[in-house]
Order: structure tokens, then sequence, then C-alpha cells
């Protein structure tokens, strides 16, 4: 990362803890050695033990990310900076209304066999992604489920999620796959408002619906980086970290050429 990354990250990661036995002393290394290697890991797709000898141990590294998933601190470092692009972008950190979707992402082998399913409409084995992003598709909330679970299902826990987290959303766009029974328990018990936004059926090939596309984008975003084009990881947590990942190394880069945060 850049020092302007760097600076914009530093001050939102938690204090040093004192290490697990076997899991590697981050102490002995640069706090922004192991961060590189994480981000390099993210982007590249390789396995831990195959991170270059320039980085700290791997043992470490993985240490490090695995105690901060634990903490809640990935989550946390994100918010921080999804707050200052809004900021800085001229709007309150505090969105009002979001777009809600979800991607199936194939699984490797390293995927247990209990965390994982298969998504027959895309024909998929692996684990899905629901996210709910603002009107600029920056990240609000992320949820991991089987590849097997329905749109509607899923949306359920996004969208407790979503309101757990933030009070001041009133509005929700969605595609056509959440409309029915969902629309009706999101407004009787969460207070949200859900619009879907349809497909028009007389139109054949590629069409760029209205608010939709944001969240495409948003994927886009996020597989960016090799590690999560597949989910490569044993636990559900530790791929959501990884979409976290991806999107912490999207906004520093934005704030960080923009040099007047």
């Amino acid at each position: 990362m850049t020092d302007a990354q760097w600076a914009l990250i530093e001050p939102c990661c938690p204090r040093r803890a004192t290490p697990q036995a076997g899991a590697g002393d981050p102490r002995k290394h640069p706090r922004r050695l192991v961060l590189d290697a994480i981000f390099y890991l993210v982007t590249g797709g390789i396995a831990w033990a195959a991170l270059p000898h320039d980085f700290p141990p791997h043992q470490t590294v993985y240490g490090l990310f695995r105690r901060w998933v634990r903490a809640g601190s990935w989550a946390q470092i994100h918010d921080a900076l999804r707050d200052l692009v809004r900021v800085y972008e001229g709007r309150d950190p505090a969105p009002t209304a979001a777009i809600i979707d979800s991607a199936s992402v194939r699984g490797a082998d390293t995927v247990p066999t209990r965390s994982r399913g298969y998504d027959a409409g895309k024909k998929v084995n692996g684990r899905k992604r629901h996210i709910a992003v603002d009107t600029g598709g920056l990240l609000l909330a992320v949820v991991i489920t089987v590849a097997g679970i329905q749109d509607r299902d899923g949306a359920h826990r996004l969208l407790t999620a979503l309101r757990t987290r933030f009070s001041t959303v009133g509005h929700i766009w969605a595609d056509g796959g959440y409309a029915g029974r969902l629309v009706r328990w999101a407004h009787a018990v969460l207070a949200f408002g859900v619009e879907v936004v349809k497909r028009t059926d007389d139109l054949a090939g590629f069409q760029v619906l209205p608010r939709r596309w944001v969240v495409e984008r948003t994927f886009a975003w996020i597989s960016k980086r090799r590690r999560c084009v597949r989910d490569y990881e044993t636990l559900p947590e530790h791929h959501e970290a990884m979409v976290h990942l991806s999107m912490i190394m999207t906004m520093s880069r934005r704030l960080a050429r923009t040099g007047d945060w």
C-alpha cells in the first residue's frame, strides 16, 4: 500500500494484543508489512503458505488475519473508510437508502460440505454473497450463506443485519427475486419500504436497470481481487472478511488519490 493509504488505515487498526500460542508474534514485524502481505494474498488469490519470503512468516500473517476476524476488526476498518468516502462525496455518513442483491460463488475443495450448497439456477456449487450497498455502491452489509438458499430467505438475514447497523435506512431497491412475502415482512417487521425493480420482458439481451446496476458494479469491485473470484475459505466468516478486505483496498485507493481527506 502507499504511504497515503497507510495513513488512512493505520488509525483504524486495533491496538496490538498479546499473540496466541503458536500463531506467530506480529510484534516482531511492522504491522504495515503484515497488512501488505494480506493485501497481496487477497489481490493475487494465492495460498497463505505461498506468500513470498519478503513478507513475515505466513503463520504470523494468518494469525493476525484470524484474530481480527474474531474481533470484527476488518468490518470496523471497512466501515470507517466507507464513512470517510461518503463525507468526501458530500453525503451524510448514515445512509437513508440501499440496494440489495446476491451472487453465488464457486467453492474450492477447501470449503467444507457443511457450509456449501448448490445453486441450481446458476449451476454453482459453493456459497452465496448477499450484500446491501448505498446508492453509490459502497458496502453496507454482507451475509454469507450456502449457495442453495433462496434469495428471499437470505434477504431476511441481510435486512436484519442492515437494520441493526443503520436505523436511518428507510428505502430498499431489489430485483424481482425478492418480490412477494419478503416485501410485506420487511415493511411490517423492519419498517423498510422495498421497491422491486423488474426487468422489461419485451426487450432481449443486456439491460442497464435503474438502481440495480449499482449493486452489480459493487460485485465487480469485489471480484477484482482474485481471492474473491472463488471461495477458498474454510469458514464463512473468513469469506466475509475477504469481501471487506477487497472493499477496504478499493476505498483506500480512492481516498488516497484525492489527497483531500
